[in-house]
């Protein structure tokens, strides 16, 4: 049986269809690059804003305009949060959701032999140390808990994931050393809020960070999005265990707005006072820790001062990343029952936020001209040359490397996104 898996979404989600093509394959089931040449399509979604969702729709649209004839399975946060439009948009389409991704192989069968199968519903099933295929097989994604201790009022991802699991670090610390021993040179551990890591089971990040440094060979770990206000109690253990040559400099830890009013609006649990000592706590102690921060823009409470709040953090703070996000309601939060704010705010507002990003992380970047920087060549770029990460996780385009390499590359040009390199042999 041949099956073509497409993914949308986050990097857990990459891993959960890593995991789904790895035990199909196990089960001697056949993994092909086209939906063309599969018998059964799997499409796993993301549901996590509004442009992912439709995107995520349209895709489904077109598969059963192009191979009605095939069989269609549906994972991914949609299944578990928007069913009546699931249904409405694939009435035919098997079902498998986030917690029941472990089942894979005995559900693409049914669907094969001509049943309708809906795996849905919570469970306890753990994703470590699991057969995955990757799709860079220099870069190894471990997730390392799933679900969030949050309650954020615009936050629909929660319904999908569930409360929080963590799972054992003596089994990360395996799938690790497996990778490593495999030839990835670089460690992507992941999570809905990788700080909220051991909360429910009495260890921290910072214990699973330290365990998995001890493993010998050449990898970097890069550290997954962090909940401020679950990096709070544990500062300064997260930071001495940043401190370690093996870990990216690279912390992405999430405002959402520079706005207190706002940020009790959304429920986030923490205030910008918060926030920037967290922040200033890193960069004291790691001068080159990169920082990458995510912001909605036009939350249904967010005036224009309040916007103008988040601009003065954000020139403050000179984050290198920002992800950008345009409010929109999602099923079930408490935040769509509020009035969104004009769509033209909302777009100005954004294009303001996204000038400020652009010019703030040229800037960072120029410093970098003519340093001289330790590099991982991780992959080919998709316009030439080779992919290659700082150890601020910043992308470097290099020339003639040997991916699963380490070098050094002295910065040539920057760009608001990249710098250049040549490698130094």
């Amino acid at each position: 049986m041949n099956i073509y898996i497409e993914t949308f979404g986050c990097t857990f989600n990459q891993a959960d269809s890593q995991i789904m093509a790895g035990l199909l394959k196990e089960n001697q089931e056949k993994i092909v690059s086209k939906p063309e040449d599969a018998d059964v399509i799997i499409i796993n979604t993301c549901y996590v804003k509004h442009p992912t969702e439709q995107k995520a729709i349209n895709r489904i649209h077109k598969v059963q305009k192009q191979f009605p004839d095939k069989k269609l399975i549906i994972s991914g946060c949609m299944v578990e949060i928007d069913k009546k439009k699931l249904q409405k948009a694939a009435p035919n389409a098997s079902w498998i959701g986030p917690h029941k991704v472990t089942s894979t192989p005995e559900i693409v069968k049914s669907v094969f032999n001509g049943e309708n199968v809906r795996s849905i519903g919570y469970g306890t099933d753990c994703k470590v140390c699991l057969p995955k295929i990757r799709s860079n097989p220099f870069i190894h994604i471990v997730q390392i808990c799933e679900g969030c201790n949050g309650d954020c009022s615009y936050c629909c991802t929660r319904f999908a994931r569930g409360s929080l699991q963590s799972y054992p670090t003596e089994l990360i610390k395996r799938e690790v050393e497996e990778a490593v021993a495999e030839g990835c040179v670089e460690i992507q551990i992941t999570a809905q809020d990788t700080a909220a890591y051991g909360k429910d089971t009495g260890t921290s990040l910072s214990k699973l960070i330290n365990e998995i440094t001890t493993i010998e060979g050449d990898f970097k770990i890069r550290v997954g999005m962090m909940h401020p206000k679950s990096i709070m109690d544990d500062v300064d253990g997260i930071i001495k265990a940043f401190k370690n040559e093996k870990v990216y400099k690279f912390l992405h830890i999430p405002i959402q707005s520079g706005n207190d009013d706002v940020l009790r609006d959304m429920n986030r649990g923490h205030t910008v006072a918060d926030f920037k000592d967290v922040v200033s706590k890193f960069k004291e102690n790691i001068p080159e820790m990169s920082i990458s921060t995510d912001v909605i823009v036009g939350y249904p409470t967010e005036d224009e001062d309040a916007f103008k709040d988040t601009l003065n953090l954000v020139a403050d703070i000179r984050p290198d990343f920002i992800n950008i996000s345009k409010y929109g309601h999602r099923p079930g939060t408490r935040s769509s029952l509020m009035e969104e704010i004009s769509h033209e705010s909302m777009k100005k507002r954004s294009k303001s936020l996204n000038d400020l990003k652009t010019a703030i992380s040229y800037e960072n970047n120029l410093k970098m001209l003519g340093s001289t920087q330790n590099v991982v060549i991780t992959g080919k770029g998709s316009k030439g040359g080779y992919i290659s990460r700082a150890n601020s996780y910043k992308q470097v385009i290099v020339e003639n490397a040997v991916i699963g390499s380490f070098s050094e590359a002295k910065i040539i040009d920057a760009k608001s996104t990249y710098l250049m390199g040549n490698l130094i042999h």
